[in-house]
């Protein structure tokens, strides 16, 4: 790597200021990067300056002393030669349509967001390009990692996906650090992929686990679920070997067996019996997997793919199927050849 590869991208901007881009936030800060925060509500954002901490997120974790807390979004990003951004995806082309004009063509524009846009199941890099046209460099950070575990200095390793190796290596030198590992690849469809479809297995995770199926049921959900994600996924132009990694199984795991996962959680409250809502308010931010179950349907009709078990999640969130219901459903499948060769 030359030396300007090694010196990284340069000051970079942080947007959103939830548990995930303030644990980002204060990893790249304690890393030695040139860190600005910068979050949508402005008396949020006042209490980060006087607290020093996201008490709210990922409370008694302190701010680093260099991490600047930006309340105007055009200070924040004309301050920045990348952008990170950790935001829920249903706000993501909103958000970019609002800042494209704060926003210079030589930015990098990165993002730790996972999920579908709502409406239309596309990628997010697709709405970046979208909404960015002056825009060339475009990288996708994804991988199992829970934002306090970050923010605290625990080991952790994700993978930073761009079309461009260069990118890559830039940003993930920036994110290196530490107990951080990052590792690099060119699939941005397979990352993006494999980061929204697993909140929606995780969802099944947590009802079969709160049904009290067992052990076994839980591993054999993870693993026909990472072959959900491998069968559509190709047809997408993912490559297979994506899912094996950490944007895919390894994301995968993490997120359907852990509690301090909102996307299990949320399964574990539906086998209680809860509404979507009653879970929505208890659990008090995003669970992107509602969201992604519904575009992860229109996915499946648009490129002729079998989902069964995201199709049971849907159902259960969307048109009032008991989660005993869709296990027996499942299980009422037909058996069938483990290994199923792609279908394009």
């Amino acid at each position: 790597m030359s030396a300007e590869d090694k010196a990284g991208p340069g000051p970079v901007t942080v947007i959103g200021a939830g548990s995930w881009g303030t644990a980002l936030a204060i990893h790249m800060a304690n890393a030695g990067s040139e860190v600005t925060l910068w979050g949508n509500e402005p008396e949020h954002m006042e209490r980060l300056q006087k607290e020093r901490c996201n008490q709210q997120f990922i409370p008694d974790i302190p701010f680093p002393e260099t991490l600047k807390i930006q309340p105007s979004l055009e200070l924040a990003l004309k301050s920045a030669s990348w952008i990170l951004l950790a935001i829920p995806s249903y706000v993501f082309r909103s958000f970019l349509a609002k800042a494209s004009v704060f926003i210079d063509k030589d930015t990098a524009v990165t993002w730790a967001s996972k999920g579908l846009e709502e409406g239309t199941g596309k990628l997010l890099h697709q709405v970046v390009k979208e909404e960015l046209p002056q825009c060339s460099k475009f990288v996708v950070i994804s991988g199992p990692t829970f934002a306090r575990e970050v923010a605290l200095g625990l080991p952790t390793a994700i993978t930073v996906a761009s079309e461009s190796e260069e990118l890559a290596n830039k940003i993930s030198h920036c994110l290196h650090h530490g107990n951080f590992r990052a590792y690099t690849s060119n699939d941005m469809v397979g990352v993006e992929l494999g980061g929204a479809l697993k909140n929606v297995l995780a969802i099944a995770s947590g009802a079969a686990d709160g049904l009290g199926f067992g052990a076994n049921a839980r591993a054999a959900l993870i693993t026909r679920g990472l072959a959900e994600l491998m069968r559509l996924g190709v047809v997408m132009g993912a490559h297979r070997e994506t899912f094996m990694g950490l944007a895919g199984m390894g994301d995968l795991v993490l997120t359907c067996t852990d509690n301090q996962s909102r996307n299990r959680r949320m399964g574990l409250k539906l086998a209680e019996g809860l509404s979507k809502e009653e879970i929505k308010q208890q659990i008090g931010q995003e669970i992107e997997g509602v969201r992604t179950a519904r575009e992860a349907m229109r996915l499946a009709e648009k490129y002729n793919v079998e989902l069964p078990i995201i199709e049971q999640v849907y159902k259960v969130l969307y048109e009032n199927l008991s989660p005993q219901e869709a296990v027996r459903q499942l299980l009422e499948r037909k058996p069938g050849s483990e290994i199923v060769h792609d279908q394009h």
